[in-house]
């Protein structure tokens, strides 16, 4: 390879300007590497394009890892500015797509390729700026400044690898391959698998903090396994060796598929692997940017969903219970066939012992080219990932890191299966041994999979509540009991407002700041449509997961440690019926995407003095309601410097030497197109924090009628 990466940094060592000078080359070095993967791309209309129906057309991609960084230091308040809001809105939020068949059908203005790279070259300024005067101190730990800034690095290694896939999936007419990014010339028939004996073993997962290398969030914390004695293939499961399946009928017999594999097979039309085309009577192979004949010695790329079934295949060929491995066993494999010295293992090696990290090929190679241990296994790290049993979750002792607050939660949901080991194209912590990234089981990556045979139950101790404390009281804000007497308080703001809103103006609303959704679903009972918008995307993964399944579980602290476990029904609360016309989604109320306007009722609860720029907020959602539409807005105007900086307060000061209440600036904003609908009201709430603390306050709300 000419294309030389750094390695993910040591942070808990050395000297912090030395440190420093070293993150500063693993960005820059980072950023260029991931410009030098578009170079790929022929010409604009390349950038244009949509590989993958269910994500975004990859010029998002190319400015979203920018848009990451300048998002994410401003949540920090490490800066306070904007580089460019229209970018920083339309390219913060990627797709996870929640289905296979859940196409994304929405139109965006996309901006120029130029654009974009003069947008980069911006933030690359930015980042440099910050890198050199942020404080430093060693270790770097993840309340840090430093720690935002690897953030971005790291979160910029994963999309090199996730648009690489992207763009092994585009037409070839807009590729042109350059030797930054060669692929193995080497391919032969392939050698032939068997099981090999791995030995049980206490396995033990989790990091502490500070951390030897930057970690995401669900990497933290403790969960041990004890992995019984296990066979394991000794290769992974090669393109010949997956064949036999496909020219067995393993695509049409649904006997081998799970019920979701086999919908998913169905609806996606499929034959045979995504990276296979038939061409007559011979087979060809798409790799990054060219197509050839199949290197049948390499190993298969597939989803979960084709691993699980050629596992099922597998079993009933040989009469033996043959599956993927869960994350505990690949990790005994990892332990048993690595030395216990740390210069063998990711970042410390000398020499890289697998295609990984680019360091090799831009490409996959022979499934026999690196071998590990004794029996010597092939690609226990490296090559492609390996899909495994698991479905993530976080350890004992996980917590959401405040800045990300997004990145692991909404993969806890049963739905995304961990990969393991890393590909030719992991970098950062992504080649790293503790490295926990899953996938939705449909989904396509640099992966495949390596079978083993064990007669072991998978017992995997799913959390299927939420943990979370504060979204566990928001839960019991909006869905749980009424104490002292006060009526729920998302309710009673839509009971009040509704029969102040015409019949004519009842198509469309927007709950913003709809936190975990109760005012959303109250709405759906009057309106055709409506959009809950929130920051937070732990809390609108909370209003998805009711949506989706009804129901949810969490815990309340009562005392102390001790804690209740809770929950409740859509249908006991008689919100049931209206379910589909909701559409919940992360957003900034303060940089709305231009695809949120149109409304007839805009309710905005608790929101204004948590924003940090609540005027140009204000000035802003004017143009999104309809002529004749409402604007209804509930505070209990607790303006704080920690949400809103003092200049942007809109009340709670005095002027002049008069008093300014947020009610007298409402007037002022709101007078010249808005009208009032009612006097102001008094809205009360009560929080509870504990079985015995309770807040109790009042919020005011205004209704305001757009002029004609």
């Amino acid at each position: 390879m000419t294309l030389q990466l750094t390695r993910t940094p040591i942070i808990d060592r050395g000297q912090p300007e030395k440190l420093r000078q070293t993150i500063r080359e693993h960005f820059i070095v980072t950023y260029e590497a991931y410009e030098a993967l578009f170079g790929l791309l022929k010409n604009d209309d390349a950038y244009e394009q949509q590989p993958e129906a269910l994500r975004h057309p990859l010029i998002f991609y190319l400015a979203h890892t920018a848009v990451f960084f300048v998002n994410k230091l401003r949540v920090a308040k490490l800066i306070d500015q904007p580089v460019d809001t229209d970018m920083e809105a339309m390219m913060a939020i990627g797709v996870d797509e929640m289905s296979w068949d859940d196409l994304n059908s929405a139109h965006y203005d996309w901006p120029s390729v130029s654009d974009v790279y003069n947008y980069r070259q911006q933030v690359k300024t930015l980042v440099l700026e910050q890198i050199d005067v942020l404080p430093l101190t060693v270790p770097i730990q993840w309340q840090d400044p430093f720690w935002v800034i690897l953030m971005g690095i790291e979160h910029e290694r994963i999309h090199l690898e996730t648009s690489s896939v992207l763009i092994r999936q585009l037409d070839l007419q807009y590729i042109q391959p350059n030797d930054d990014w060669p692929r193995c010339q080497d391919f032969s028939s392939a050698p032939d698998n068997q099981l090999i004996t791995v030995p049980e073993g206490l396995v033990k997962q989790g990091r502490n903090q500070p951390s030897h290398t930057y970690g995401w969030d669900n990497e933290y914390g403790h969960h041990s396994t004890q992995v019984h004695e296990f066979k394991a293939a000794r290769f992974l499961v090669s393109n010949q060796e997956f064949l036999a399946f496909v020219e067995a009928g393993g695509y049409k017999d649904a006997a081998y598929w799970c019920e979701e594999g086999w919908q998913w097979r169905q609806y996606m039309g499929v034959q045979h692997p995504v990276f296979w085309r038939h061409d007559g009577d011979q087979w060809l192979y798409r790799s990054l940017t060219e197509e050839f004949p199949m290197p049948w010695d390499w190993p298969v790329d597939v989803n979960y969903h084709e691993a699980k079934a050629f596992c099922r295949w597998l079993s009933k060929k040989l009469n033996q219970n043959i599956r993927l491995p869960t994350e505990a066993e690949w990790m005994r494999l990892y332990e048993h066939t690595l030395p216990r010295e740390e210069s063998a293992h990711y970042p410390h090696w000398t020499q890289t012992p697998a295609n990984i990290d680019l360091a090799h090929y831009a490409s996959a190679c022979p499934i026999d080219r690196f071998l590990f241990g004794e029996e010597q296994f092939g690609d226990v790290i490296g090559n492609i990932w390996q899909w495994t049993e698991t479905a993530i979750d976080g350890f004992s002792g996980f917590k959401v890191h405040p800045i990300y607050d997004d990145f692991s939660v909404p993969t806890f949901d049963g739905r995304h299966n961990l990969i393991k080991g890393g590909s030719f194209i992991s970098t950062g912590n992504e080649a790293h041994r503790d490295a926990r990234y899953a996938f939705r089981r449909h989904f396509y990556q640099h992966a495949g999979f390596r079978y083993i045979q064990s007669d072991a139950a998978i017992d995997q101790q799913f959390n299927t509540y939420e943990t979370d404390e504060l979204i566990a009281q928001y839960l019991e804000f909006h869905y749980g009991e009424e104490y002292f007497n006060v009526p729920n308080f998302p309710k009673a703001c839509i009971d009040f407002i509704m029969p102040h809103i015409a019949e004519t103006h009842r198509k469309k609303a927007l709950d913003l700041g709809c936190a975990v959704g109760r005012s959303s679903f109250e709405l759906a009972r009057y309106f055709e449509h409506v959009d809950g918008l929130d920051f937070s995307a732990r809390f609108i993964q909370n209003a998805i997961k009711l949506i989706e399944h009804g129901e949810i579980k969490f815990l309340i602290t009562d005392e102390g440690e001790l804690q209740s476990l809770k929950s409740f029904q859509l249908d006991t609360l008689d919100l049931d019926e209206r379910v589909n016309n909701i559409h919940f989604a992360q957003g900034d109320a303060c940089n709305l995407k231009g695809k949120f306007h149109g409304y007839d009722l805009v309710f905005a609860g608790n929101l204004i003095d948590r924003l940090y720029q609540p005027e140009a907020f204000l000035r802003d959602i004017i143009s999104r309601i309809n002529d004749g539409g409402y604007l209804a807005l509930t505070s209990p105007y607790t303006w704080l410097e920690e949400f809103t900086e003092r200049e942007h307060w809109l009340g709670g000061f005095k002027e002049n030497g008069e008093n300014i209440t947020t009610l007298d600036s409402l007037e002022r904003i709101l007078g010249e197109q808005f009208e009032t609908v009612c006097d102001p009201v008094d809205i009360p709430f009560v929080i509870r924090e504990t079985a015995r603390k309770h807040q109790h306050t009042l919020a005011q709300l205004t209704l305001w009628r757009k002029r004609t």
